[in-house]
């Protein structure tokens, strides 16, 4: 995978990683897509989508639409999410990969910090990340650029090599790799394994298991 070493990091992506809310976010996002016209599968949504922001959300439905949406169009739909995510809960098993991982871990994430926040803190993860959560809001340019995982190893003082990544998506799998880092891809969500063995990551389906992939 390149880097060699220990892991002196580990870092976690957020949402289908440490939190399931990929599969809640995918079918109101279909909803709101089909609202401004826009017929999209939950397939094609988890291949446009899943891994990028919020912005990249909006300027991809804008450049559909050939025209700017309001600055408050979110408000619309922002009650579906809201009532999609009542039934948010913590990935199976994560809770007893970090009881397990001695190592030390973050937060890097396409979210905001106040969606990161939000949901982490929902699933009773979030004392278990305080003052280790870095999102898109963090570096100008989110994943697949390495930005925000090399901008999370520089804040903590651990060297890109020394850093392994576990991601669900194919554009977080992308961006550890740029960003010289070991990288795991958990396939129990929506992404196919297959597109995370491509993007070249080590790929596995149970949470369990992560602590002996990574030996720390």
């Amino acid at each position: 995978m390149g880097a060699t070493g220990p892991i002196d990091l580990v870092i976690f992506d957020c949402d289908g990683v440490l939190v399931d809310s990929e599969r809640l976010s995918i079918e109101v996002d279909r909803r709101v897509l089909a609202d401004l016209g826009w017929e999209l599968s939950s397939d094609e949504i988890v291949h446009r989508f899943v891994g990028r922001s919020a912005a990249y959300f909006r300027s991809e439905i804008e450049s559909f639409l050939g025209s700017p949406l309001r600055d408050d169009w979110e408000a619309t739909y922002q009650p579906w999410y809201v009532a999609a995510f009542a039934e948010l809960i913590a990935v199976d098993g994560v809770e007893r990969a970090l009881d397990e991982i001695v190592t030390a871990t973050c937060v890097a994430s396409s979210g905001t910090h106040a969606k990161i926040r939000r949901t982490l803190g929902m699933t009773g993860l979030l004392p278990r990340f305080q003052g280790r959560i870095f999102s898109v809001d963090d570096v100008v340019v989110g994943k697949p650029a390495p930005d925000l995982f090399l901008h999370a190893a520089d804040r903590l003082g651990v060297h890109p090599e020394h850093c392994a990544v576990v991601e669900d998506s194919r554009f977080g799998v992308r961006a550890a790799r740029a960003a010289g880092m070991r990288v795991y891809g958990y396939a129990g969500g929506l992404t196919p394994a297959e597109w995370l063995e491509q993007e070249g990551a080590v790929v596995f389906a149970d949470m369990r298991d992560l602590p002996d992939l990574l030996g720390c």
